[in-house]
């Protein structure tokens, strides 16, 4: 089996790893079966993608929808390096699957726009299937409606021309999305159990998602959260191009 690649872009050692192990954990995979390049540490190697089974797109404290002049340099290197390398992604029609900050990235580069109208704090909110989500291999298994782990200050408003909504919440139209049969998007995270989403929070309380104060009140909450389903999208998308 070939691995896949995960490309990171968190700058905090223990979230950057703790995302790593969730990945290998919801996958099955292990270490020799998913490399990881960590963009944020320094530039996108030369990647041969015939060496690899699918790419996965890790979450991030990144902003898409930032004007540019607030973005970092680091930022502007990740997003440049992202668009090249999805102009040949999406060409080849080669496997793909984003998490969260994978939405704003794929969905720029499909033509979409990601503003701040559908945000959602981070909590456990239920996530409703299409009937194209139904019908998609990469979800075989879920429920028609499931619950999964959100927190972002962005989203995407409709899924880019061409590409075929696969998942929607309440608050935030595009849950999850597919371009062409083989590249994915999710908004919410498939990768986050309770102990990972508590990580998370505790690395963000300062990067604008909640008020500091309330990060014991916001962990009481996430802790009472029963969210199983979403690791099974990574389960099928490891079986399905592995």
């Amino acid at each position: 089996m070939k691995p896949f690649l995960l490309l990171a872009t968190r700058a905090e050692d223990e979230a950057a790893d703790d995302e790593y192990a969730a990945m290998l954990r919801a996958g099955g995979l292990d270490e020799s079966q998913l490399h990881r390049v960590r963009l944020e540490a320094g530039p996108l190697p030369s990647l041969d993608l015939d060496r690899y089974a699918g790419v996965v797109l890790g979450g991030g404290p990144f902003d898409s929808s930032d004007p540019e002049e607030r973005k970092s340099s680091t930022q502007r290197r990740v997003e440049s390096e992202l668009r090249r390398l999805l102009d040949e992604l999406v060409a080849r029609d080669f496997p793909f699957l984003g998490a969260c900050y994978g939405v704003g990235t794929l969905g720029v580069h499909q033509g979409g726009t990601v503003d701040r109208a559908y945000g959602e704090p981070i909590g456990a909110v239920p996530i409703t299937l299409t009937d194209a989500g139904i019908a998609d291999p990469v979800l075989a298994g879920l429920p028609e409606t499931f619950e999964a782990f959100v927190g972002h200050k962005e989203a995407l408003r409709d899924v880019p021309l061409g590409a075929v909504l696969l998942a929607s919440s309440s608050a935030c139209p595009v849950q999850m999305f597919r371009v062409r049969t083989n590249l994915y998007a999710t908004q919410f995270h498939p990768e986050l159990d309770v102990a990972g989403i508590v990580t998370r929070v505790r690395i963000y309380q300062h990067h604008g998602y909640f008020p500091p104060h309330e990060l014991d009140e916001l962990i009481g909450r996430l802790r009472g959260a029963v969210v199983t389903q979403p690791p099974q999208i990574l389960a099928n998308f490891v079986a399905r191009y592995g």
